[in-house]
C-alpha cells in the first residue's frame, strides 16, 4: 500500500475514533439543549443565557479552540519531532503557565465590566424588556471563568493529540455536557429556594462542566509522561513563536467572531425568541460539523504538522486532498438530510415542555439555512490549520475579513424580508465564499494539487447524494402519509428512513469507486481475513 493510502487510513481511523467520542459529546449536548428547551423554551430566560454565554464562548473559540490550539499544535509538533523530550515538556509547562496568568486577568476584567459588555452586545429592544439585561449580566459574571478552564483544557487536548491520543480529548466535551447537564438541572431546581431564577443554576452547571472537561483529560496527560512544573518565562523561544503565530491567527479569526456578535445584535432587534431559535438550530447544525468536520480536522492536524516540519510537500498535498474529499463525503449527504428533514428532526429533539410547535417551525427554518454551508464549514476547519503548519496566516486573515464583510452586507440586504432566516443564510453564504478563497490560496501555497481528482471526487459525492436525496424524499413522504401521528412512531420512521438512506449512499459511493472509501473497505477486509 502506498504512503498516501496509509495516511488516508490513519486519518480516517483517527477521525473515526474522534468521531465516536464527538458523537457521544454531541448526543449529550443535544440532551442538554433538550433540557433547556423543556425548562425554558424560547424567550426571556434562554435568550439571556445565550447572550451571557456568548462572550466567554466566543473568546474560547477565538483563543482556545482557534488561534491557541492551531498555533500550539504546530509548534509543539515541531518540538516533539526535532527538539527532544525535555524541551517539549518545558514548552508545554511554559504555555500552560503563561495562559493561566493572562486569561485569569482577562476573566477578572470580564466579570468587572459584565454589565457594559451585555449592553454593548444587544439592541435597544432587548434592553426594553424589564429585568432582561440585569439577568444577562448576572449570568455573564457566573460563566466568564469558563474561558480560563476551557482554554487550559484546549492546551491539554493539543498535547494529547500530538502524542497520538485522540479519544479522551474528544470525549472531554462529553464530560462538560454531563457536568453542565446534571449539575445545571440540579442547581436549577435548587436556585428558586434562594430567590434566584432557575436559569442561574444552568449557568453554574456550565462552570461545573468546564471543570470536568479539564479534569477528565489529566489522567491521560500524566500517562504520556507530562509533569506540571511552573515555568513562566516570557523569553522562551517556543512561547514567542506560538504568540507570533497567534497574533495574525487571532486577527484572522476575529472577524468570524465579530459575525457572531453582529448576528446576536440583529437577532436582539427581531421577535423575542429569535436568539433562542438561532441557538437551538446551530446546535443541531453543529452536530454533523463536530462529528465530521472537527473529527477530521483534529485527526489531520498532527499529520499535516509533521509533514510541514519535515518539509514533505508531496505527502502534505496528498493528505490535504484526501481529507477534503472525506469531508465532502460526510457533510454533503448530511446537508441533504438535514434540509429535507429539518422540521421532524427539530420536533423530535426539542418539542417538549415549553418548546411549542411555533418554535419548532422557526427553528427548522433556521436549521435549513445554516445547513447550506455545512460542507464549507467543515472544509475550512481542515484547510486553516494547513496554513498555520506552514507558518502562513495571511490568507486565513484575509478570508476571515472577507467573510465578516459579506455577512454584514447580506444581513443588511435581507433581514427586512427574511428576518431570522437572513442571519443563518448570511453565515452559510459567507463561509462558502471563505472556502472558495482559501481553496484558491491553498492551491497556490502548495504549488498546486490535483484539481481534476478533487473535482471528480466531488462529482461522485454529489451524484451519490442526489440518489440518496431522491430516496429520502420519497420514503419519508410515503411513511409520513400512512403512519400514525405519534412521537414514537415518527421517531422510528425517521430512523428507518435515515438508516436506509445512509446505506444507499454508501453503496452508491462504493459503486462509483471513491478511493477514500475503497481504501478503508479494503483495509477492513484484510483485517477480517487475517
Amino acid at each position: 500500500m502506498n504512503k498516501a493510502a496509509q495516511d488516508t487510513g490513519t486519518i480516517a481511523r483517527s477521525a473515526g475514533t474522534v468521531g465516536i467520542a464527538v458523537m457521544c459529546s454531541r448526543v449529550l449536548g443535544l440532551v442538554r439543549e433538550q433540557a433547556f428547551a423543556f425548562l425554558f423554551g424560547a424567550g426571556f430566560a434562554f435568550d439571556a443565557f445565550v447572550v451571557a454565554f456568548r462572550i466567554p464562548n466566543l473568546l474560547r473559540d477565538l483563543f482556545a479552540e482557534g488561534a491557541l490550539s492551531a498555533a500550539f499544535v504546530a509548534v509543539f509538533s515541531d518540538y516533539d519531532e526535532n527538539r527532544g523530550t525535555e524541551k517539549t515538556w518545558q514548552l508545554a509547562n511554559t504555555v500552560l503557565a503563561f495562559f493561566c496568568v493572562v486569561l485569569s486577568a482577562l476573566v477578572l476584567l470580564g466579570i468587572f465590566f459584565a454589565d457594559e459588555i451585555v449592553r454593548f452586545l444587544v439592541e435597544a429592544d432587548f434592553e426594553q424588556v424589564p429585568g432582561k439585561v440585569e439577568l444577562t449580566s448576572k449570568l455573564t459574571v457566573i460563566m466568564f471563568p469558563f474561558l480560563l478552564v476551557v482554554s487550559l483544557s484546549s492546551v491539554v487536548m493539543g498535547i494529547l493529540n500530538t502524542k497520538g491520543r485522540f479519544f479522551i480529548p474528544a470525549l472531554a466535551a462529553s464530560f462538560f455536557n454531563v457536568g453542565s447537564l446534571i449539575g445545571g438541572i440540579g442547581m436549577a431546581l435548587i436556585m428558586p429556594w434562594f430567590g434566584q431564577p432557575a436559569i442561574v443554576g444552568m449557568a453554574i452547571g456550565t462552570m461545573i462542566g468546564g471543570l470536568l472537561q479539564l479534569a477528565g483529560q489529566l489522567p491521560t496527560l500524566l500517562r504520556t509522561g507530562f509533569r506540571f512544573r511552573w515555568h513562566f518565562d516570557l523569553r522562551d523561544p517556543g512561547l514567542r513563536r506560538i504568540l507570533r503565530l497567534m497574533v495574525p491567527a487571532v486577527i484572522g479569526l476575529a472577524p468570524l467572531q465579530v459575525n457572531v456578535l453582529v448576528n446576536t445584535y440583529f437577532a436582539s432587534s427581531l421577535a423575542e425568541g429569535t436568539i433562542s431559535w438561532l441557538n437551538y438550530a446551530f446546535r443541531l447544525f453543529f452536530f454533523p460539523v463536530g462529528i465530521f468536520g472537527v473529527a477530521l480536522s483534529t485527526a489531520t492536524m498532527p499529520v499535516i504538522s509533521r509533514y510541514a516540519a519535515q518539509r514533505d510537500m508531496t505527502r502534505l498535498r496528498e493528505t490535504v486532498v484526501s481529507s477534503l474529499i472525506m469531508a465532502f463525503c460526510l457533510t454533503i449527504p448530511a446537508s441533504v438530510g438535514l434540509i429535507m428533514l429539518a422540521e421532524p428532526i427539530v420536533r423530535l429533539v426539542y418539542q417538549y415542555g415549553r418548546f411549542d410547535a411555533f418554535t419548532t417551525m422557526r427553528t427548522a427554518e433556521v436549521l435549513s439555512c445554516y445547513t447550506l454551508g455545512l460542507f464549507a464549514y467543515a472544509a475550512v476547519k481542515i484547510m486553516v490549520p494547513v496554513f498555520y503548519a506552514l507558518n502562513d496566516t495571511k490568507f486565513p486573515v484575509v478570508g476571515s475579513f472577507v467573510t465578516m464583510i459579506l455577512n454584514v452586507v447580506i444581513i443588511l440586504l435581507t433581514v427586512g424580508t427574511l428576518h431570522h432566516r437572513a442571519l443563518a443564510l448570511s453565515i452559510s453564504f459567507a463561509v462558502t465564499c471563505n472556502f472558495l478563497f482559501l481553496s484558491a490560496a491553498l492551491y497556490r501555497k502548495l504549488e498546486g494539487y490535483p484539481l481534476a481528482y478533487v473535482a471528480k471526487g466531488l462529482a461522485k459525492v454529489v451524484a451519490a447524494s442526489l440518489i440518496m436525496g431522491i430516496w429520502l424524499y420519497g420514503a419519508w413522504h410515503l411513511l409520513a402519509g400512512v403512519l400514525p401521528a405519534t412521537r414514537w412512531v415518527e421517531a422510528t420512521g425517521l430512523l428507518v428512513v435515515m438508516a436506509t438512506s445512509a446505506g444507499l449512499y454508501g453503496a452508491a459511493l462504493y459503486f462509483l469507486r471513491v478511493r477514500e472509501l475503497t481504501v478503508l473497505i479494503d483495509k477492513f477486509r484484510r483485517r477480517l481475513a487475517a
